[in-house]
């Protein structure tokens, strides 16, 4: 999957709003697309786009979210490490949301 820009500026709530849809939105970063499949249980396609770009900051945040999530805490602070970044404090559904707006920037 490309890594595409957005076509138009999407708000939080109108992304959370697709997550209703059968299909994530196709105008927005595949890292979206990622939390949109997470939000969907299906963990096994967003941690696909993680694995697709190891060694970028984003797609190794995503990668400790998506480990926190799964419950393998030691996985989720090595990809915390890698992504210089702290583990996050708060809940799974904080750090998506987090995730969400700061990929919704890109």
């Amino acid at each position: 999957m490309a890594h595409l820009k957005m076509l138009d500026s999407m708000t939080y709530a109108e992304f959370k709003a697709t997550l209703a849809e059968p299909a994530p939105p196709s105008s927005v970063h595949e890292l979206l697309v990622a939390l949109w499949y997470d939000a969907n249980d299906d963990w096994e396609q967003a941690h696909e786009v993680a694995q697709s770009n190891e060694g970028s900051k984003n797609y190794d945040q995503l990668h400790a979210y998506l480990h926190r999530k799964e419950g393998d805490n030691w996985n989720a602070r090595y990809w915390y490490t890698r992504a210089k970044s702290s583990v996050f404090v708060g809940s799974l559904a904080d750090e998506w949301e987090m995730l969400v707006k700061q990929f919704l920037t890109l």
